[in-house]
């Protein structure tokens, strides 16, 4: 992936070698400003305090953990809460999967990792990001992945305009 120089990415994992892997792949992708937080609340700081544009973030940290971190950046305000985050686990049971789709994570990625796998997700959100969804019940992207043709419903993806449904 060319170009990827200017992108800011930050990497919330309680484990500083999963840390060094993830940072390790994303700088011989050729990103170059990579942030590190132990967890959740020190992640929070981090984005306070600058740009980002991507965030990994591992599901079970003490302190803050990763779906209590996307709730809280989805609930937030500004642009930031469209930020694309990446749910990183060793924890691929179906209850945890569906605890940070609803958390409003935009991409899920399961433990072990591979620098393919890790370059995938990054791919994913950066080329192919899926609109957002605002209701009072979530925030986050849309979690339709495709939709049948014979859909007839209000909102198509072909014809939705803006990354934002209001619900």
């Amino acid at each position: 992936m060319a170009g990827l120089q200017a992108l800011q990415v930050l990497v919330i994992d309680d484990n500083a070698q999963m840390r060094t892997i993830i940072g390790t792949v994303l700088l011989a992708a050729g990103i170059r400003h990579i942030h590190y937080a132990p967890n959740g609340r020190v992640g929070l700081e981090r984005l306070r305090e600058g740009d980002v544009d991507v965030v990994y973030v591992d599901h079970e940290m003490p302190v803050m953990n990763g779906v209590d971190f996307v709730r809280a950046v989805r609930r937030g305000s500004g642009e930031r809460r469209f930020l694309p985050v990446i749910m990183l686990t060793g924890h691929s049971a179906r209850h945890h999967i569906c605890a940070a789709r609803d958390a409003g994570v935009s991409e899920f990625l399961g433990k072990p990792v591979s620098a393919r796998s890790i370059l995938q997700r990054l791919e994913a959100v950066i080329l192919r990001p899926r609109p957002f969804v605002v209701s009072a019940s979530y925030i986050g992207p849309d979690r339709r992945r495709r939709i049948p043709e014979n859909y007839a419903g209000p909102f198509r993806r072909a014809s939705d305009s803006g990354r934002t449904l209001e619900l």
